[in-house]
């Protein structure tokens, strides 16, 4: 007789026997209900804590709110997205020492943890340039952090759940995650006291602080084999030997230079934001936003998490689309009817249609890469593709300099040309998914 777990299983993936495996070990088979929900609420939990502390929309306004200059604003987003990807490529060959490498994951959501805290303490006791100081530090290293739980999460979910699975796994969470901070978004839209702006956000940091270590006693559950440790003798030397699958892998390096031009659709979020915010008339704007982009994630992330496990190139295409034609139709709409773009609700629509957008390819790309690698070479390729990713987005940050010389429609416009630039390259490259 099957057990509940199974039976909750099956509903959910519509499998008739929930020891249906591909692409894990044999013996993970019998444990893949578990590591399933373990994997889903884990992920479910560290979605919403990093919406609490996000850099595209949370931390900018906890700043404005401390009085902290905007220049420190500025290196928000380059230094969250590039800390948590640039030291990956090390990291990944310390991991293949290690047979079970769930514990490399418990210990940077502890760090993430301790960050969160870290935060939530210091910014409630200064203001001005020490508050921005002491965000820009902590927020290096929780970024640090969740690139040890990066490279170390795709390897244990490769390991752990079923192949034509890791979608909808992926999908169920950023939906279920989109539906709390939605709630969020009412809460902070209809019962925050605006005077105390930075006490909502200390009890934000601190729950953040608190989801991760709920998050740590539920990945600690995962059932992982022991895997293979071939070439974790020498971190340098193995940085350097995995590089070389830029040149000896055709179908990674195609999935290189898609994913880079895919950062036209991470690189725009800022600035929708950022146009909102100098529209705005006080922190229910806020709430408007985020129930935007939990509105976007909990209604679009699990039929993207469908479709991808059919075909997440189509996923990370469509949503490249989606971006590029937004961005576009944003600068028409500037030039051709400017007063309509001075409505915080017309921000909502278009945060909530980016969103989307952003959702789609980061769970596209995601599938994608686990699907495209086994359990030997994975570790490997999530390394140095976040690795060369963080440099671009280091790169990428010039879009903010092109806005102070430009104006920030105009960037918009710009990044939705390079998304249909990535559409059009991304149908052109080999389907890995189904």
């Amino acid at each position: 007789m099957k057990s509940r777990l199974d039976q909750i299983y099956n509903a959910i993936t519509g499998d008739e026997d929930a020891r249906v495996c591909k692409d894990i070990p044999d013996s993970a088979c019998r444990h893949l209900p578990r590591n399933f929900f373990a994997y889903l609420c884990s992920n479910i939990l560290t979605k919403i804590a990093d919406e609490l502390a996000s850099a595209r929309l949370m931390l900018p306004w906890l700043l404005g709110s401390l009085g902290v200059p905007a220049s420190f604003t500025g290196f928000l987003v380059p230094i969250r997205e590039a800390g948590v990807l640039l030291p990956q490529l090390l990291v990944a060959a310390y991991i293949r020492r290690l047979p079970v490498r769930k514990w490399v994951w418990i210990i940077g959501a502890g760090l993430s943890a301790l960050a969160m805290l870290l935060m939530a303490l210091l910014v409630d006791r200064f203001h001005g340039v020490m508050a921005g100081w002491a965000v820009l530090i902590l927020i290096t290293l929780f970024s640090l952090a969740r690139g040890i739980c990066s490279v170390s999460a795709k390897d244990v979910i490769g390991k752990t759940v079923s192949k034509t699975r890791r979608g909808v796994l992926m999908g169920y969470s950023a939906g279920i995650s989109g539906v709390i901070i939605f709630c969020i978004g009412l809460y902070v839209m209809f019962y925050v006291d605006v005077s105390r702006q930075s006490d909502l956000f200390v009890v934000f940091l601190l729950a953040c602080a608190i989801i991760w270590l709920l998050a740590i006693l539920i990945f600690w559950l995962i059932h992982e084999e022991p895997g293979t440790v071939e070439g974790g003798s020498n971190a340098i030397v193995m940085a350097i030997k995995s590089l070389t699958l830029i040149k000896t892998d055709k179908l990674f390096r195609e999935f290189l230079i898609a994913r880079t031009l895919l950062l036209s659709v991470a690189l725009v979020l800022p600035f929708y934001a950022l146009m909102a915010q100098t529209n705005s008339e006080g922190i229910s704007d806020l709430g408007i936003l985020i129930i935007a982009a939990g509105l976007a994630g909990s209604l679009s992330s699990p039929i993207w998490g469908k479709m991808g496990d059919q075909s997440s190139r189509r996923v990370m295409a469509l949503s490249a689309i989606g971006a590029g034609i937004l961005g576009i139709a944003t600068f028409i709409l500037n030039l051709v009817v400017p007063g309509m773009m001075t409505s915080i609700w017309v921000y909502a629509v278009l945060f909530f249609l980016i969103s989307i957008c952003h959702s789609g390819v980061r769970l596209g790309r995601k599938t994608y890469l686990v699907d495209m690698s086994n359990q030997d070479n994975r570790s490997a390729y999530t390394a140095v593709s976040n690795t060369l990713i963080g440099l671009a987005m280091i790169i990428g940050g010039l879009f903010g300099v092109l806005a102070d010389i430009l104006n920030t429609i105009s960037v918009i416009g710009l990044l939705g040309l390079i998304a249909l630039l990535s559409a059009f390259y991304i149908y052109g490259i080999e389907e890995v998914s189904g």
